[in-house]
């Protein structure tokens, strides 16, 4: 289905307008602090972040959807910014680093996913767009190639047209309550008896520490921010390498049997081979 008003007809239906939305989300009473912050740890972790300064950033070349999608999301309590093309989106967090992005129509998937790899390469560089920042494609359709291709590209989530707002809000929460709980600890990872200490570039097991070289450290820190998850030895490449095409996977392989290695001499299960897909950590 194509871009536009149709392409989005469900986020037009009056049920799912600003009064339905707003009586299944933060109460349109509820206060934003002036400051624009959460006034205590448990507003920050159940409220989501709804009034952060920090906006979601819609990217997306369609205007009726776009703002459709805008309005939507400021209903709900969320600060949002709109870009039109990648030149604008890149401008748009250059001056206000977004914390979420919503990465939808521009005018080609190649385009879309060009922009999305350039998220994660300065991301990574730390230049422009934050490491730690979510990204949820909207797909131009359900393919399964479409939707391997935005995740292999960098994207936390994928959502095909004609997208359901209702679904959408709820994947953004998701992956801001992902990231808020990860912030509240950022300088260390607990998974167990395991622990990594981001800032003193050390970890350890049951107390014992574990001497890693500095890609098999990175390789960690990043399985462990979601350990339960299968990461692809393409993503991890991406992520910890920097390759931005198809490497070769047995530089992963080799960096993740010497990091199970080291983890398991001090006991666990660490770093399992899922066969045919990737590495999870536990």
């Amino acid at each position: 289905m194509r871009r536009g008003s149709a392409a989005f007809a469900l986020l037009a239906r009056p049920e799912l307008r600003a009064g339905a939305l707003a009586s299944a989300s933060t109460p349109a009473s509820a206060p934003t602090p002036a400051s624009g912050h959460p006034t205590s740890s448990a507003t920050r972790t159940h409220g989501l972040g709804l009034g952060s300064a920090r906006p979601i950033l819609v990217v997306e070349s369609d205007a009726a959807t776009a703002k459709t999608l805008v309005e939507q999301m400021t209903n709900d309590g969320y600060q949002a910014e709109l870009a039109r093309s990648a030149e604008h989106a890149r401008a748009r967090a250059m001056w206000c680093p977004p914390r979420l992005v919503v990465l939808g129509d521009l005018d080609s998937s190649r385009g879309q996913l060009e922009l999305l790899e350039e998220i994660r390469q300065t991301a990574r560089e730390r230049r422009v767009w934050a490491p730690s920042m979510p990204v949820i494609v909207i797909g131009a359709s359900v393919s399964e190639l479409d939707m391997l291709r935005a995740f292999e590209a960098g994207a936390d989530d994928f959502v095909a047209r004609p997208a359901h707002y209702l679904e959408l809000r709820a994947r953004m929460r998701a992956l801001l309550r992902r990231v808020e709980l990860m912030s509240l600890s950022a300088d260390r990872l607990t998974v167990g008896s395991l622990e990594v200490d981001m800032s003193g570039h050390a970890a350890s097991v049951h107390g014992l520490p574990v001497q890693l070289r500095r890609l098999e450290f990175e390789l960690l820190v990043y399985l462990a921010t979601d350990p339960v998850r299968v990461c692809t030895k393409q993503e991890l490449l991406r992520a910890v390498w920097g390759y931005r095409s198809s490497g070769s996977t047995r530089t992963v392989d080799s960096h993740a049997s010497r990091l199970r290695r080291k983890l398991e001499e001090h006991g666990g299960r660490w770093v399992i081979n899922v066969w045919g897909i990737g590495y999870r950590l536990h």
